[in-house]
């Protein structure tokens, strides 16, 4: 399994998620990250991410006669490129939407089932907006997100960070109108 097969499933994409920042965990330290997915199906899903070399050993110790790995994530990876998306059919891409969304939906219901939880505290944000954007206004404003966010993506674990999920969604919900002045009245 390679490339977008590989990432396009929620359970890879939440470890994906949990393994960001520099972070080395065991698979026994990402089954308590995610705890609403069997133990079973996160070993699994771990594997397949080491197969792929989506994830590799950092670490191996013994432990009461087993042998503990930690993992770290290859970031370079763990990215559907340009490339991939490309060649991605239509059904490919409803697959991958899919996943993004139940990811999202799986990683939001785990936060607020943390007794921690406090939506106004950590700002949690879910806003839409439908705005209206010429090519060169959308690339502005693209270029503009990944200018406040490229440079966090490579922090680090740290006792004063808090891991945030940032999932901008953008897809056009409106042909423009054939005639300029379609959409006003007189």
């Amino acid at each position: 399994m390679e490339g977008f097969e590989l990432l396009a499933h929620p359970v890879r994409l939440r470890v994906i998620h949990a393994m960001r920042g520099g972070r080395e965990l065991t698979t026994a330290e990402l089954c308590e990250r995610i705890t609403d997915v069997s133990k079973a199906t996160v070993y699994r899903h771990v594997e397949l991410l080491v197969a792929g070399g989506v994830l590799e050993v950092a670490a191996e110790r013994r432990v009461r006669g087993a042998v503990e790995r930690r993992f770290r994530l290859h970031q370079d990876r763990a990215v559907i490129d340009a490339d991939m998306v490309a060649s991605l059919s239509r059904d490919d891409h409803r697959r991958s939407f899919a996943a993004a969304l139940a990811t999202l939906a799986a990683e939001y219901d785990a936060y607020l089932d943390r007794d921690d939880a406090a939506p106004i505290t950590d700002q949690v944000g879910y806003r839409q907006h439908a705005v209206w954007l010429s090519p060169e206004e959308l690339q502005a404003m693209i270029d503009l997100m990944r200018k406040a966010i490229a440079p966090r993506i490579a922090n680090e674990a740290t006792p004063e960070r808090t891991q945030y999920l940032i999932s901008p969604i953008l897809f056009p919900i409106a042909a423009p109108p054939t005639d300029p002045g379609a959409g006003t009245r007189v």
